[in-house]
């Protein structure tokens, strides 16, 4: 979604306007961009700086002041044009590695002011300099008369000679085909890969398709998971990508020419491929080999239920019923369903498993379950999904014996019966401490489902705690704590209202 431009490795650098305009909004989350600036531009461009630790002082002040007002931490601010305008290299922000950063470095997009969509920064002539090709590491071939969730792709190894990357006759057993690739780009003097701007594939000279990152809004982000083979990747395979369109997926980043990728070999004469991959700098890297049909491989026969991408798909027995929209799959597929005894001693289900956690789903879908636990419970239900691992629960809504919620993502789902609160856990703090020399205090929260509210009073006043990467929950001290005793209040309440509360005295 942009350039994510590196710090050395240090958190507190100075981050600076790219041009003249004025702060229009700032968002501060545990996850995403974490700390983050939009400046608006008069040539109806936005640029967005993420990431970031410290505002600017005056900045820094109305945000603490907002924050306080409406007794949040997690906030998004729309500023007036009048507050806090900018000219090109002003100080907005130190840099840092606050909400889904996995180190220092500060995130940075050109947007479309009206519309939201985010440009390619590299289009917009940044001085970096780039003489250096694109990088094709692997090609994979699939069977496209079935699902590309009920296969692995066939790697085909390619070499490069001459400056042109080559793979050997591919042998196709099936009548309908498709290719991907691995690629990355690199600056000249950089080792980081990056991701490709352009491919496209033609047959026999003819263009076919092709995909162009030039643009994209953050509503079209999450279809990654069909431009990438999602189930490859989840299972611990590497990042490949489609040169085709999944059915399921519009045209998006991907251009239709002649068809959407998927080849198909009608005949017994060798077929001539090519890829074409470039970088924003025109620099370009060819693939080139040949395909042929070969003995047309059976399918397997499946078993299930079958689901298709553009139409509502619906289970529903005595015990569960979901339905997935019109929207939500990339690729038809045999529906994977069991069903296996409860293994939880709070369960108020059997564990229902629908399809696997490494088969996209682009949409949340709703899941009804009926308890076991009949309806002296109803309001301690908690809908718990999980997959390799990942744990995902949502406070289930009662609906005459059936308990409903909704997900994103496939994997095993079973109701639980939740009637425990949070634990709240000081850190290097205790009750009727002198806090005179610390600079902050620290709690950890801990629940058995996600979902916790967080609240600190200070003598009976709401108190500001900042919780970056849902961690610790952690206040510095500043004039919000006057020297003096003090009462602090923690509260904290899970999903389904659970709460635990602690208060602690000290001096400062």
């Amino acid at each position: 979604m942009g350039l994510d431009c590196r710090t050395d490795s240090h958190e507190n650098m100075p981050v600076v306007a790219a041009a003249d305009g004025y702060i229009a909004k700032v968002t501060i989350d545990a996850t995403g961009f974490g700390r983050s600036i939009r400046i608006n531009h008069p040539n109806e461009l936005t640029t967005l700086y993420a990431h970031l630790n410290d505002f600017n002082p005056a900045l820094e002040k109305y945000v603490t002041e907002q924050q306080y007002k409406q007794q949040t931490w997690k906030i998004e601010i729309d500023i007036p044009a009048n507050l806090f305008p900018v000219k090109k290299g002003d100080f907005i922000a130190y840099s840092g590695n606050t909400g889904g950063s996995e180190g220092p470095h500060t995130h940075f997009e050109i947007r479309d002011t009206k519309t939201d969509k985010v440009l390619n920064p590299l289009l917009f002539g940044m001085p970096i300099h780039d003489d250096v090709a694109p990088q094709i590491l692997r090609l994979a071939v699939y069977d496209r008369s079935i699902s590309v969730y009920e296969q692995s792709p066939k790697f085909i190894v390619i070499r490069k000679i001459n400056g042109t990357y080559t793979a050997p006759l591919v042998t196709a057993n099936s009548d309908k085909i498709s290719f991907a690739i691995s690629a990355v780009d690199k600056y000249t003097g950089s080792n980081n890969p990056n991701g490709i701007y352009q491919a496209i594939l033609s047959e026999d000279e003819k263009p076919i398709v092709g995909f162009q990152i030039d643009s994209i809004t953050y509503e079209e982000t999450r279809y990654v998971n069909a431009h990438i083979d999602y189930k490859l990747r989840s299972n611990g395979g590497p990042f490949v990508e489609h040169l085709s369109r999944l059915p399921g997926y519009p045209q998006g980043v991907y251009k239709d020419i002649n068809g959407d990728g998927v080849i198909t070999l009608n005949d017994d004469d060798i077929h001539h491929i090519k890829v074409e991959v470039k970088d924003t700098y025109g620099n370009t890297s060819l693939l080139k080999f040949d395909v042929k049909r070969g003995v047309i491989n059976k399918p397997i026969t499946k078993s299930g239920k079958m689901l298709y991408p553009g139409q509502i798909n619906i289970f529903e027995n005595n015990d569960i019923s979901f339905y997935l929209p019109e929207n939500d799959l990339y690729d038809s597929l045999h529906l994977q369903f069991n069903e296996t005894a409860a293994n939880n001693i709070n369960a108020a289900s059997p564990v229902f498993q629908i399809n696997t956690g490494s088969i996209p789903s682009h949409v949340y879908f709703p899941v009804k379950i009926k308890s076991t636990a009949g309806d002296a419970y109803k309001d301690k239900i908690v809908m718990h999904r999980y997959w390799a691992g990942k744990n995902d629960f949502a406070k289930a809504v009662y609906d005459n014996g059936w308990y409903k919620a909704s997900f994103r993502e496939f994997g095993n789902f079973q109701l639980i019966i939740d009637n425990t609160p949070p634990t709240i856990t000081p850190v290097g703090f205790r009750d009727g401490m002198n806090c005179k020399g610390l600079a902050r205090i620290a709690f950890i929260v801990k629940d058995n489902t996600k979902e916790i509210n967080f609240r600190a009073e200070l003598d009976g006043k709401w108190l500001r705690f900042t919780n970056d990467k849902n961690e610790a929950f952690i206040y510095k001290f500043d004039s919000y704590c006057p020297s003096g005793n003090h009462v602090l209040k923690i509260i904290a309440q899970d999903c389904v209202g659970n709460v635990a509360e602690k208060t602690y005295n000290f001096t400062r």
